[in-house]
């Protein structure tokens, strides 16, 4: 399954750019499904039939989906307060009931998630490409990582080795007097671990990437920037960048509209040599319907990139090291943090923090230095007399 997700800065039409490419991979043959979390629906706007919860078919092979955030945090908390009652109960904590919950702030990036897990299990149908319509970036770029960071933290507080004594709770909450976790707190876990688990698979599956929208100029030059840094961090592969809304080349310019396409023209030649770009030219006026989405003129989804590669370099021979080489386009000196906690590497890049598992080898190294030069980090290992294997 091809699966494309789209983000950029706000307000730079990805919802546009999304039903456009939908429908574009439709009309080549694919069973396609477009996925947007937007409670304003610019999505059915664009496509000119409205969405929702449902799957609705809007032309053939084409089917949109927008997912309702209130009903799936309402059953989702309910379930968490189900699966942890016997927590709860000792807390004496009163249960929450549907009529009075709400929906808080994230509640629309979380349904982005459940849907994803729901569509890797078929829960939605069989289709042959996914074109989900993401938040604003930085917001995507967090969403993107947070079955990453929950299952870290899942495995922290609950450790699934734990499980295996759970035999003897009932014996050692009697001998220590203190109340053990119950069985049914690492069982729900495990579901939890689960369902982030089959999200985190079609994120990080090799037919899955990122496209950016953005409009060119300095702004969206910045944020494409700052954009694919944080792809890189994360391990996502970009696809492309679409440059939405190009002014086309009428004559007799007036100098407003001559500057803005000085502006445009600067940002599209920076991008065109840097990464995949498509134009989408600005038809002034807001595209709705097949016809308009039509004219943007925007390609399917092609075959994916290369998956980011982290690669570890063996230079014992030579220096005595390993070197761990991470690629970060755009990213710069003072805007880099690194810390090694045991055997995980805090990764900071401006507002983008990623922890990553050493690999094993580094595992047994101490870190003894590292240099950012063109966009690659490169970290230098020497192996722990202590740890490392000695060679007669």
């Amino acid at each position: 399954m091809r699966t494309v997700l789209l983000t950029g800065p706000g307000g730079s039409g990805r919802s546009t750019v999304a039903a456009a490419t939908a429908l574009t991979a439709a009309r080549e043959g694919a069973r396609t499904l477009v996925v947007s979390a937007d409670p304003q629906d610019t999505l059915g706007a664009a496509l000119g039939t409205r969405t929702g919860p449902a799957p609705t078919p809007v032309a053939p092979g084409l089917t949109a989906l927008r997912p309702d955030p209130d009903d799936g945090f309402r059953a989702e908390l309910l379930a968490a307060q189900d699966h942890t009652r016997a927590a709860l109960d000792l807390l004496g904590a009163e249960r929450l009931d549907d009529e009075e919950l709400t929906a808080l702030p994230g509640a629309a990036e979380l349904a982005v998630l459940r849907t994803l897990r729901d569509i890797a299990d078929g829960t939605h149908g069989t289709y042959d490409t996914v074109v989900v319509d993401l938040p604003a970036a930085p917001r995507a770029l967090a969403l993107l990582a947070l079955p990453e960071q929950l299952r870290r933290y899942l495995r922290r507080l609950l450790p699934p080795e734990r499980q295996a004594a759970r035999a003897l709770r009932p014996m050692l909450g009697r001998l220590a007097g203190v109340p053990v976790p119950a069985a049914s707190l690492y069982e729900a876990a495990a579901r939890w671990d689960a369902r982030l688990a089959a999200a985190q698979a079609v994120i990080e599956a090799p037919d899955t990437s990122v496209r950016l929208v953005a409009e060119p100029g300095p702004a969206g030059a910045d944020a494409v920037a700052a954009a694919v840094t944080g792809l890189a961090l994360h391990g996502l592969r970009l696809d492309a960048v679409v440059a939405n809304r190009v002014v086309p080349d009428p004559d007799g310019d007036t100098p407003w509209l001559a500057a803005l396409r000085a502006q445009q023209h600067k940002a599209l030649a920076e991008w065109e040599t840097a990464y995949a770009t498509h134009r989408v030219p600005h038809l002034g006026q807001d595209p709705r319907g097949a016809d308009d989405l039509a004219a943007l003129g925007l390609p399917a989804p092609g075959p994916a990139p290369a998956p980011v590669d982290w690669p570890v370099t063996d230079a014992l021979a030579e220096e005595s090291l390993l070197i761990w080489t991470i690629p970060l386009p755009g990213a710069v000196r003072d805007d880099l943090g690194l810390i090694r906690r045991g055997d995980e590497l805090v990764v900071t890049v401006g507002p983008f923090r990623r922890i990553v598992p050493l690999p094993s080898a580094l595992r047994r190294c101490t870190v003894t230095g590292a240099a950012l030069r063109d966009g690659t980090l490169r970290i230098r290992f020497t192996p722990d007399p202590d740890l490392w294997p000695r060679t007669r």
